[in-house]
């Protein structure tokens, strides 16, 4: 009874010690959710949608993850700044990019697919090439948009400077086929995860070009989680596709899976986006 009663104790203490039992009673975090301007604006439906992640994160560390929903960007931009958020998961992928480069938090994962800007036309559009688009009417959201943005720096790679194109603004993305539609605009840049790209046949538009992939809808942790803590919750992530549980989670999210090995990848965006 006693070698028994030595084993659970000095179980419990190497668990203390690898940061995975950090109190008796499960720590209560929270996990800040920002969908972007193309994602939803029902606080109670983002918090049921992400409920299931929330507790796949929790039960693999010993917590209690309460999801919380982001509306403003300034608020989500303000929040990380100040390390309010224990979690956070977010599109567009720039602001999980800063916290990491700015605000001390570490990267667990990024979701699948990745993102890519659609370059699309109308298909009767004569224009076969990315290279076509020089001279034609582009419609894009304002200059500060993260899809504006990364349209943008996938042009420039591809040899189209768009300081130097006719360059239509629109307020969101779902303005962009009635603008094309209507000739109101010839080409059109669009999120692959946005409502229009899923829509795209209905609206009689085709891609034209697909640009890089980039790192989609970022998860990030502040600097306090243990390095046991970080690799149980990419665990955890990990093998969600592994379960029907998991599976579930997966699809309440939107995402086909978790990928832990992007992390140089998102930390390079923002110079890129910024060259």
């Amino acid at each position: 009874m006693k070698h028994l009663l030595r084993t659970a104790w000095t179980n419990l203490v190497l668990a203390a010690l690898c940061g995975l039992l950090p109190s008796a009673r499960a720590a209560s975090l929270v996990m800040a959710v920002s969908e972007g301007s193309s994602g939803g604006t029902d606080h109670a439906r983002v918090i049921a949608k992400y409920k299931g992640l929330a507790d796949a994160i929790g039960r693999s560390i010993n917590a209690s993850v309460n999801v919380v929903f982001i509306r403003e960007f300034a608020a989500l931009e303000e929040g990380l700044k100040q390390q309010r958020f224990d979690l956070a998961m977010a599109r567009p992928s720039d602001y999980p990019a800063r916290a990491l480069r700015d605000h001390g938090y570490q990267f667990v994962a990024t979701s699948k697919p990745e993102g890519h800007c659609l370059i699309v036309v109308p298909k009767a559009s004569p224009l076969t090439s990315i290279r076509d688009i020089r001279g034609q009417r582009v419609v894009l959201p304002n200059p500060a948009a993260y899809m504006t943005r990364l349209c943008t720096a996938e042009l420039r790679d591809q040899g189209v400077d768009m300081t130097k194109e006719n360059i239509v603004r629109v307020k969101e993305q779902d303005a962009i086929p009635f603008y094309l539609s209507n000739r109101f605009g010839d080409v059109g840049g669009v999120a692959s995860y946005s409502g229009v790209a899923r829509g795209l046949e209905k609206s009689g538009l085709r891609v034209l070009h697909q640009s890089r992939p980039q790192p989609y809808f970022p998860l990030v942790a502040k600097r306090t989680f243990t390095a046991a803590q970080m690799q149980a919750i990419r665990r955890a992530l990990a093998t969600l596709p592994d379960t029907t549980d998991g599976q579930a989670v997966l699809k309440s999210v939107g995402t086909q899976g978790f990928d832990t090995g992007t992390e140089q990848r998102l930390r390079d965006l923002l110079e890129w986006l910024e060259r």
